[in-house]
């Protein structure tokens, strides 16, 4: 293309934010025109992430929508919860496409959303317009949308590993247990006494047990599959690393499949879809396998003696749980590959 399409990124201190300056850097078809944080304003990127220093040193934007739609074409919401619901309506008017990272538009239930997020809904006809963009299942929803919700990282990596099983019918939905693990950085960029190297270092723990505000997004994506309603039981826990998120689904088998009827399961289903990969029989992906990429792996187990199905999926939550999946629905958006900006292979070790 020739001209490249100018982006705006909200809440451009954040992980997620810096996240997005790092991939749309390396973008064929866009460039940064404005970096936004309204807690910063007036000061240089730099100073808050020395190592962007040659690639981003101007000063930080203020919000102002009408200001941003003389720079942009597209604006990325990296910001806290209760943000979102404010700013993006005011984007959307003036004719910017919006990319929502937040959680304020993926549930379409306002109460819902105050009840696990306690702060105010955004507004039902807001909520009816943004699509959620699961890339690999809600991709053609996605395609010349103006307003995307991206999905949470912890649904990201759950709702791929137990779609192509739920809707072919072949695990009971009652009994779908879901054991998560994070990295801290799913935490954000805020200090907090939790986050404290000497509460994290040499510790793992379960938190939000019961009530994590991702719980009633996987319900509502699996009850949408399903075609009735879906309850799960959901644990998060922090890992003192910095990076990565790998869920554990646990569901009673419906059908008398092998492992290997699972794989060709989710082969078939991903087919054409690059960023998801499926692991062979007797092998099962690690968080390390996936670091700094916007790869989605999956392995399978099936337990003849209980039979169940144990359901292994990790990602990387800054990239396809955060800022990679927004790049590919961007790019979805747009009409371009989906690959497009998120070509390269994970960093290992």
């Amino acid at each position: 293309m020739s001209k490249k399409l100018g982006i705006a990124i909200v809440g451009s201190t954040g992980y997620g934010g810096v996240e997005l300056m790092r991939l749309l850097h390396s973008h064929p078809n866009v460039e940064i025109t404005s970096v936004i944080s309204s807690s910063s304003a007036g000061t240089k990127v730099t100073e808050g992430y020395p190592h962007l220093q040659a690639i981003r040193e101007e000063l930080l934007d203020d919000v102002n929508p009408e200001l941003i739609k003389q720079k942009a074409d597209i604006v990325f919401l990296a910001t806290p919860a209760g943000v979102a619901s404010k700013l993006a309506p005011q984007y959307l008017e003036v004719g910017l496409k919006v990319i929502d990272l937040s959680g304020d538009f993926r549930l379409k239930d306002r109460d819902v959303y105050e009840q696990w997020y306690q702060k105010p809904a955004a507004e039902q006809e807001h909520l009816d317009k943004a699509v959620f963009g699961l890339s690999e299942i809600y991709g053609e929803q996605v395609k010349d949308a103006p307003f995307i919700s991206n999905p949470g990282c912890f649904p990201t990596a759950t709702l791929l590993g137990l779609i192509p099983a739920l809707q072919a019918n072949l695990i009971d939905h009652s009994s779908i247990i879901i054991d998560a693990k994070s990295g801290v950085s799913g935490a954000g960029r805020g200090a907090s006494v939790a986050n404290h190297y000497a509460e994290l270092n040499e510790n793992f723990k379960a938190y939000k047990v019961n009530k994590h505000q991702h719980i009633p997004e996987v319900e509502m994506v699996l009850s949408q599959i399903a075609e009735e309603p879906v309850t799960v039981t959901f644990t998060t826990h922090l890992v003192p690393m910095t990076r990565g998120i790998l869920s554990t689904m646990y569901a009673k088998l419906k059908s008398d499949v092998t492992e290997q009827d699972l794989i060709d399961l989710y082969e078939q289903y991903y087919e054409g879809r690059p960023f998801i990969r499926i692991r062979p029989e007797g092998k099962w992906p690690a968080t390390k396998e996936v670091w700094g990429s916007n790869y989605c792996d999956i392995g399978f187990s099936i337990d003849r003696r209980t039979n169940r199905v144990t359901i292994i999926s990790v990602i990387d939550n800054l990239v396809k749980g955060a800022a990679g999946q927004a790049i590919q629905n961007m790019n979805l958006m747009m009409g371009w590959d989906e690959q497009l900006g998120l070509q390269f292979v994970p960093v290992y070790p």
